[in-house]
């Protein structure tokens, strides 16, 4: 069980936010956190804790006035610490590889794999064949819908699919991609505690498939033992409101030590 880092960026500026609230009408969102630093400076603070394998968020539609703002800031990171994050938020078949030049060891993709909402197996394909399997990582962020079932949701978490996360599904896209990160949408920057039944079914997932990276929720070092627990130590973990560097409870350093004991028992 890894931390893994995240920089959010939104509007330009490094941010913690509710994912539910993100709202491409007014680039709008409901905001934990705004930072004064920009993404330059918490990049070189997870290089600095050898913290890889981060995830670095450009929040902002294609079509905003802000996303090359928050582009640029994104690429600061990537810049900064080479081979240290993977990059997403707009990613296509088309823009991947220069992120890749960049220095991102990865880009994540969510929304471009569906067209006019179905999930396309030509998509999948095109960008796992463009970048390499080992440079994709498939973002299945859920919610729990009306059905029980976990539902993938696109475009910055505004639109439900028919898409169910489950472990057929992760065995069914595995050969095409390094890594799975999954955000529990319904609980995600409110900081009052995991999806802690998605938790358990990651867990059972994540053994038989690629490295798994749960985030939202997240608010305490009594939670993050508990996904621990219940991921039988194999789903990594992505902290963003909570820890002290955003504003959070969570002392930054007492974190990073917290998971260097979890790896050590």
């Amino acid at each position: 069980m890894r931390l893994r880092p995240c920089i959010d960026i939104h509007n330009g500026t490094v941010k913690q936010i509710i994912g539910s609230s993100l709202s491409d009408e007014g680039d709008t969102a409901e905001e934990n956190f705004k930072a004064v630093k920009g993404a330059l400076y918490y990049a070189e603070l997870f290089k600095k804790n050898n913290l890889k394998g981060g995830h670095v968020i450009i929040l902002n539609s294609k079509d905003s006035g802000f996303y090359q703002s928050s582009k640029n800031e994104a690429l600061s990171a990537l810049n900064t610490y080479p081979d240290g994050f993977a990059v997403g938020g707009g990613i296509n078949s088309e823009n991947a590889g220069e992120f890749i030049e960049n220095g991102a060891s990865h880009v994540i993709v969510t929304s471009f794999l569906f067209e006019n909402g179905i999930f396309s197996d030509y998509r999948l394909k095109e960008i796992s064949e463009t970048v390499g399997p080992k440079h994709l990582i498939i973002d299945v962020s859920c919610k729990k819908s009306s059905d029980g079932k976990y539902h993938v949701y696109i475009d910055r978490w505004q639109k439900e699919t028919s898409l169910v996360v489950s472990l057929s599904l992760f065995e069914g896209l595995f050969a095409y991609c390094d890594e799975f990160l999954i955000h529990g949408i319904g609980v995600e920057g409110k900081k009052q505690g995991f999806d802690g039944e998605l938790v358990e079914m990651l867990g059972s997932a994540a053994p038989f498939t690629r490295p798994i990276t749960y985030a939202g929720g997240i608010a305490s070092f009594d939670d993050v033992k508990k996904i621990n627990e219940l991921g039988k130590g194999k789903v990594d973990v992505t902290i963003g409101s909570a820890l002290s560097i955003y504003g959070g409870a969570m002392d930054f350093d007492e974190t990073v030590k917290l998971f260097q004991t979890l790896n050590e028992d």
